[in-house]
């Protein structure tokens, strides 16, 4: 084969240092999104939709086919948390937690994690962060421990 091609999707969630309620802007917390599907974008990963809430965020994008998973967090990470330190001195320290979640997805459960990721304010009424997040391992089957899956 003379070109090489890929569509991997995935569904990726990481959340502020501590899960500190940092993002409660709303405004700005939609900007946030924008931004790190603006980053994703320069990846040549193409962003589906990038959700959440005050204290974590959800992507769902396709890899690119030069891009690894691990790099392409990292540079969401880095180049979003350096842009909201200038977005308010209030968000001068602000830092996402060292670790992250990332979930392959089938082509066809593309509109089911969109609508899951647009829900996230009336989901987040009802379950915690720790709880979404543990629900996520287990279905996905990844084993984990309690006491460093938080850091």
């Amino acid at each position: 084969m003379s070109q090489s091609l890929a569509k991997i999707l995935v569904h990726t969630v990481f959340s502020t240092k501590d899960r500190r309620p940092l993002i409660r802007d709303k405004p700005l917390r939609d900007e946030l999104h924008r931004y790190l599907g603006g980053i994703l974008a320069n990846l040549e990963c193409q962003p589906i939709i990038v959700g959440g809430v005050e204290d974590h965020v959800h992507l769902l994008c396709a890899l690119s086919r030069t891009c690894d998973a691990a790099l392409m967090v990292k540079e969401v990470k880095r180049g979003s948390s350096l842009w909201l330190k200038t977005k308010s001195p209030g968000l001068s320290d602000f830092a996402w937690q060292n670790g992250y979640g990332i979930f392959s997805i089938g082509f066809s459960q593309i509109e089911s994690v969109r609508d899951y990721i647009a829900g996230q304010e009336e989901h987040h009424r009802k379950v915690s962060f720790q709880d979404e997040f543990r629900q996520l391992l287990r279905r996905y089957e990844i084993e984990f421990d309690e006491r460093y899956v938080w850091n």
